[in-house]
């Protein structure tokens, strides 16, 4: 009788070890210190929702304010059309459920500042993003599909231009969940992009943002992110974004 308990304390140990060791996997991380300034980073590509009118170019340059010094990746030339998406995508690895993360500072842009993250990323025009406009003053998390963006969930979010802030996202499954500096603010479900996809970051129009320290994760069903949006959130359905944008959804695009 004595023995059952060491018999199950030995199945615990042994089951519970592998687990651990899967949770402290290591992060896929990129901070663009290796890189040469003016080019992409390695392994890296542009995107743009469509290319004839996409005229920002990235590239990774010097800034003594990132917070990993001294390279960062930024938009060097704004010149896209008001409704282009510019997108800086990693090629691999793809990740299904995820949990990313990256520091943002907002440099300037007269139709859209800001900027975010990009995960089950497909093609150019389809994936999903979270993004802050500190002209708006809000952080927003939607699905582009087709190159249309649908709003899933939006929230009132003081980000300065100029300074550095922390954007992330965890997706479980069809659960979404998107933090700004440390504070949950978004909670969302979506069931569109259901399998692995790439990452990246996302700027829309002339705005021009600098990147650093973009860390990855495989995402995990945690009690923390298990639970999607609440009854009685808003909004209750996506909402279309006909990218009149913004205001009415993107009146000048929120973004």
């Amino acid at each position: 009788m004595k023995r059952t308990p060491l018999i199950v304390f030995g199945l615990v140990v042994g089951f519970s070890s592998p687990l651990v060791w899967a949770a402290e996997e290591k992060p896929t991380e990129w901070n663009f210190d290796k890189d040469s300034s003016g080019q992409m980073p390695a392994g890296w590509k542009a995107g743009y929702t469509d290319p004839a009118e996409g005229k920002a170019v990235w590239a990774v340059s010097e800034d003594p304010t990132a917070p990993s010094p001294p390279y960062v990746l930024s938009l060097t030339k704004t010149e896209s059309a008001a409704r282009i998406f510019n997108l800086a995508i990693a090629e691999k690895p793809a990740f299904k459920d995820v949990d990313l993360s990256v520091k943002i500072k907002a440099n300037s842009g007269k139709e859209d500042q800001g900027g975010g993250l990009v995960w089950r990323y497909k093609d150019e025009n389809n994936y999903y993003i979270c993004r802050v406009n500190p002209l708006e003053n809000n952080y927003r998390v939607y699905k582009v599909v087709e190159g249309k963006r649908t709003q899933l969930q939006s929230a009132d979010a003081n980000t300065e231009t100029g300074k550095w802030h922390t954007l992330r996202a965890v997706m479980t499954g069809n659960q979404i969940t998107c933090y700004v500096d440390g504070k949950k603010v978004l909670e969302a479900t979506d069931d569109t992009f259901k399998d692995a996809g790439r990452v990246g970051l996302w700027t829309k129009a002339d705005a021009a943002s600098s990147f650093d320290n973009l860390v990855v994760r495989e995402g995990k069903a945690t009690a923390e992110h298990a639970g999607g949006q609440k009854p009685g959130e808003t909004p209750a359905k996506p909402v279309q974004d006909d990218d009149n944008d913004d205001e009415e959804d993107d009146e000048d695009d929120d973004d």
